[in-house]
């Protein structure tokens, strides 16, 4: 499963990358996805709308037994 979401992140990236910011896996346990903001997305005041609404729906929508993402 590891391997399904470092994918679905790796499509994710490039538009993080575009805003100045990046994304990193840090671990999946009961269904949930932790990873770590990095660059401007750490800083950024809607950085929770990022990981809701894009972040999360992507890896809900191609990963099956994805149930959230945390950042940490």
């Amino acid at each position: 499963m590891d391997t399904a979401i470092q994918e679905a992140i790796e499509a994710i990236r490039p538009a993080l990358q575009m805003d100045g910011g990046d994304i990193e896996l840090v671990g999946f346990e009961d269904g949930v996805v932790k990873v770590q903001l990095k660059g401007a997305c750490d800083s950024c005041s809607i950085s929770w709308l990022t990981l809701k609404g894009g972040v999360e729906r992507v890896l809900k929508d191609r990963v099956p037994g994805v149930l959230s993402v945390e950042a940490v």
